[in-house]
């Protein structure tokens, strides 16, 4: 069984810097993700809000992240992690092709935006349709956008979007919103701000941009064309699915205490797939500084760490 120092499960931002971390630590290091390293990096056309960067894409900073990783010494493989487990003091990843050992693991699988699954929604991708007003909202100065949903997240992203847009429209398929009541007061008393109750959104319009949503009334089934030129979806946020053995709070998200320590000792988390208020590259990086540096601490701690190199 081929072993290491630390296993870091997902190549993300999170993953690829504690993958630079663990490296220049001399442990001995291995990422491990399905995909290409990136993760979301690489569905993100433009990034703005990233320190040191006035403008860069998602996939050159993700190959800039994975060159640095790989300098000091990281390996990176790829393959899908079925199990992360415990076998006294050492950690088992078990994938679907073969098992490693470690002395500590740390997850950073990220997840993924709850999509709404309907036509034009691919499509229209990074072109127009987005998951995050924080990183995207910029990018639509003086223009006429969509949220679609009604919990804090939706309304707070609403309210957000309209320091840019020029009218915000909340589509929620029921008549009141689920959102915390300071969130609710502030959208609906922004003048900038209006609200499609008992709508869904059946159609995102347009090829090589938005151009509008296809809404259907809940209620009487009248379906109606609503102009705009960008669309926010937030409706949920999913974790990646790993066996893990840790504690998760009601949404899946991994519980960590402030080393980055999940309750299975020696496992660490960090970035999307944390339970967190923000979900940003730069905290996602962040938290990957903390647990590289905890992880190190705990191996040295418990004299885990491999002799090597």
């Amino acid at each position: 069984m081929e072993q290491y120092d630390i296993i870091i499960v997902g190549a993300g931002p999170a993953g690829l810097t504690a993958g630079l971390y663990c490296g220049r630590a001399r442990l001995k290091t291995l990422i491990l993700d399905e995909l290409t390293p990136g993760g979301t990096l690489l569905k993100t056309e433009k990034i703005e809000d990233y320190p040191g960067f006035e403008e860069i894409t998602g996939g050159e900073l993700a190959q800039r992240m994975e060159a640095q990783a790989r300098k000091f010494g990281a390996d990176i493989k790829l393959d899908s992690v079925v199990e992360v487990a415990s076998a006294g003091a050492w950690k088992t990843v078990t994938t679907e092709q073969t098992t490693y050992r470690a002395g500590a693991v740390m997850i950073t699988a990220g997840g993924v935006p709850r999509k709404l699954e309907v036509p034009g929604e691919e499509v229209c991708a990074g072109k127009g349709v987005s998951y995050c007003a924080l990183c995207d909202g910029a990018f639509f100065q003086g223009q006429s956008l969509a949220v679609v949903g009604g919990g804090t997240s939706a309304v707070e992203e609403a309210d957000f979007l309209t320091r840019y847009a020029s009218k915000v429209t909340i589509i929620h398929r029921r008549d009141t919103f689920r959102a915390h009541k300071i969130a609710q007061e502030r959208a609906l008393a922004n003048p900038k701000i209006a609200v499609r109750w008992n709508s869904v959104v059946t159609a995102i319009e347009g090829t090589s941009g938005v151009e509008g949503v296809r809404l259907r009334d809940v209620t009487t089934g009248e379906e109606r064309h609503l102009p705009v030129s960008g669309v926010f979806i937030a409706i949920g946020f999913i974790p990646r699915s790993i066996k893990d053995h840790a504690n998760h709070d009601a949404g899946g998200f991994l519980l960590t205490d402030g080393r980055m320590e999940t309750s299975v000792p020696g496992v660490f988390a960090a970035g999307d797939i944390r339970a967190q208020q923000v979900r940003q590259i730069t905290n996602a990086v962040g938290d990957a500084t903390i647990a590289a540096v905890m992880a190190e601490k705990y191996l040295e701690a418990h004299d885990l760490r491999l002799a090597w190199g």
